[in-house]
């Protein structure tokens, strides 16, 4: 099947980098868009983690409370001893 062309919209710094990436790695930004579409259509998924890597102030917060000892639930040695605890009229 013959190539198609398509137009994309792109940030020029961003188009820059990642074609001083790519001729890096040898490749074109051609051949390298081309790769991340047939890995997405392979995996029937966006071919890397979406998602904010960084957690958000709740959970940092959290975070720091665990690395303290803080506000952490007590233990229990047996299921028992939780159960009960869980039964328990506080």
């Amino acid at each position: 099947m013959a190539p198609v062309s398509t137009n994309i919209k792109i940030d020029p710094e961003l188009k820059e980098q990642s074609q001083a990436l790519f001729e890096s790695l040898g490749l074109s930004m051609s051949t390298a868009i081309n790769m991340f579409l047939r890995q997405a259509v392979r995996e029937q998924a966006i071919p890397f983690r979406v998602g904010n890597p960084l957690p958000n102030l709740e959970t940092l917060r959290a975070i720091e409370d665990a690395r303290k000892g803080t506000g952490l639930s007590r233990g229990f040695s047996s299921v028992a001893e939780l159960m009960e605890d869980l039964n328990a009229d506080d």
